[in-house]
């Protein structure tokens, strides 16, 4: 059984990461996965890997800051499909500053990707699913917005404001079939840890958890796939934690 046959999905952030892991699984289960990012060669990589295997994706280029970058990649699933099933809203930026130093660009930046790109994304997305009365759309969060994390502060603002909307728009949106969750990812095994993280702060982490290993784009692809098939259709406005048990809430 492919959970998502039939259905249309778009990924954002999709090149690397938690978001290629959920493109991965999308497209395995049986859904035809548009591939955003702004690293162009990136997703077509993606998309390459997947249709190798027998799945059916699309690269984009899109900057989610900028709906004009949006708009070729959502008119191709139209044309080609007639219908826009998932949206997985996962493109994010975490630059690490302490507070003291932030300027005032680096946080208007981190709030035009993380909290202005999902407005724009699901804007553009939602008349589609509420013209065929359903849809899914998970929003990815942070663990850090219930930990609270040091020289993250715009990063971690960021965040909780795509928990207030996940679960404001779940209100409004509810009655028209269309269901709205989010899922705060933990320390997650990703290409780009090796740039961003230290390497002892991981590992203090994973001592921290219930489960003693690290947490990969895998597992949370997996609750995203629960968030985006029928198995969740009598949930919305929730928000699942996939940290290895380093939160409890």
């Amino acid at each position: 059984m492919t959970l998502l046959k039939d259905k249309v999905a778009i990924v954002t952030g999709a090149a690397a990461g938690i978001g290629r892991g959920i493109a991965d699984l999308f497209a395995d289960e049986g859904a035809a996965v548009y591939v955003l990012d702004v690293d162009e060669a990136g997703a077509e990589q993606a998309v390459a890997a997947i249709n190798d295997r027998g799945g059916v994706a699309h690269a984009f280029r899109t900057d989610i800051s900028k709906p004009a970058t949006i708009t070729p990649a959502i008119d191709d699933a139209l044309a080609r499909y007639g219908h826009i099933d998932i949206l997985v809203n996962n493109a994010g930026i975490y630059p690490r500053r302490s507070f003291d130093e932030m300027t005032e660009q680096e946080w208007d930046e981190t709030q035009n990707v993380n909290v202005k790109g999902v407005f724009h994304m699901t804007k553009l997305v939602l008349p589609h699913m509420r013209r065929s009365g359903s849809g899914k759309i998970v929003n990815i969060s942070s663990v850090t917005f219930h930990l609270g994390y040091p020289n993250l502060t715009h990063y971690v603002a960021s965040k909780g404001a795509v928990l207030g909307f996940t679960r404001a728009l779940a209100r409004e949106i509810g009655p028209q079939g269309v269901h709205v969750n989010a899922v705060t990812p933990g320390a997650i095994e990703t290409e780009g840890e090796k740039v961003h993280a230290n390497p002892d702060d991981i590992a203090k982490i994973v001592t921290e958890q219930c489960i003693q290993r690290r947490i990969v784009p895998l597992d949370v692809a997996r609750v995203c796939l629960f968030l985006a098939s029928e198995l969740s259709d009598g949930m919305t406005g929730q928000t699942l934690n996939v940290d290895g048990g380093l939160v409890m809430y």
